[in-house]
């Protein structure tokens, strides 16, 4: 049957810790066209929030229930990063169309393999980069477009916690290749400068691990070199006082904004339903602030911000296995993320800047 034919598009979710029942299932859930069938999870405690919630999903212990399973059209990882490639790979030799959590893979040879198999196989690959549709990103693009800030020559985005301790039973904190803050928070942070300014010339690194016994990467600031532009990003786990999260500096002036979206907070307390108009909203006193110059004088504004909007990752999956939209979030685009850090991480090493192609 001609999958743009069918009235659903049945899902399989493998994993339900915290990627899966927070950024996943509700999301997956709410979008129309997508119907969540079964969910592949082992723990006591978060199989009993599944079937509670997604009485619908048969709940399964292995993964191969769902990769093998001819009903099933979309096969959706919230698995370890370790584990994305071998997932995605069974997946789309077995005919799935595949979403896979950020990162994409751990190396970019993986991605590669992954990307030709996907062509080979006519599917739809693609990472979830989730924060394309964040409310405070969404606002950054709305300020360059306006053209206030003038030619922009510096981006600096931070995305920054607080836990000076070691989470414990966490594959996150084992220090293997694929965690730590570069592969986690800064895929996101790649991501974005990609969507903004695309492929850069050039990478400089600086990593470092600051937490009492901690093995991975918990703090590194990276630069992308573009012509006539420094894009600084930055991500550390001993920031107790938040920092800008976007600061954008421009020939005719800059902007700052604070806060984060609060779409991840809302969907982890399940109080909320995504129906809801004001969904994404983020309180005034997060919307940010931008100082300009013009034929007019000098202005110091505030910024409303726009409302953010996760489920419009899914709607766009939905429309690029249906032919209906091309695919947003390219599997290319995840590569390319991947190919970056492992560059930073080779400068870092090597104390020195790298060429993209080197």
């Amino acid at each position: 049957m001609n999958i743009s034919n069918m009235e659903n598009i049945k899902v399989g979710l493998i994993g339900y810790g915290m990627g899966g029942r927070v950024f996943h299932a509700p999301l997956i859930d709410h979008v129309k066209g997508l119907e969540l069938v079964r969910i592949r999870e082992t723990r006591e405690e978060n199989i009993n929030i599944a079937k509670n919630r997604y009485p619908q999903a048969e709940i399964v212990s292995d993964a191969l229930s769902i990769i093998n399973d001819p009903e099933i059209d979309l096969v959706v990882l919230a698995v370890p990063n370790s584990a994305h490639y071998s997932l995605a790979h069974a997946s789309l030799l077995a005919g799935k169309h595949v979403v896979v959590e950020k990162p994409f893979t751990v190396t970019s040879a993986e991605a590669d393999d992954l990307i030709k198999l996907a062509n080979e196989k006519q599917k739809v690959l693609s990472v979830y980069q989730n924060r394309r549709w964040d409310s405070d990103f969404l606002t950054v693009q709305k300020v360059m477009e306006s053209g206030k800030l003038g030619r922009l020559v510096e981006f600096e985005s931070h995305f920054d916690r607080f836990r000076n301790f070691i989470k414990p039973d966490t594959w996150k904190e084992e220090g293997s290749l694929g965690t730590g803050l570069l592969y986690d928070l800064g895929s996101h942070l790649i991501d974005q400068a990609q969507v903004l300014f695309g492929l850069p010339e050039a990478v400089t690194c600086f990593m470092n691990i600051q937490r009492d016994n901690s093995h991975i990467v918990d703090n590194f600031e990276l630069i992308l070199h573009y012509p006539n532009l420094k894009v600084t990003i930055k991500s550390g786990m001993l920031v107790k006082e938040p920092l800008p999260k976007y600061i954008l500096l421009g020939t005719h002036g800059s902007f700052v904004k604070y806060g984060l979206d609060i779409q991840e907070a809302t969907l982890n307390e399940a109080k909320k339903s995504l129906t809801d108009q004001d969904w994404g909203r983020e309180p005034d006193n997060q919307w940010g602030t931008i100082n300009y110059m013009d034929e007019h004088g000098d202005h110091r504004e505030t910024v409303k911000s726009i409302n953010g909007n996760y489920p419009a990752y899914y709607e766009n999956i939905y429309e690029a296995i249906t032919g209906k939209s091309e695919l947003q979030v390219t599997p290319e685009q995840g590569r390319n993320t991947i190919r970056i850090i492992e560059l930073a991480m080779k400068s870092n090493k090597e104390r020195r800047t790298i060429i993209y192609n080197e």
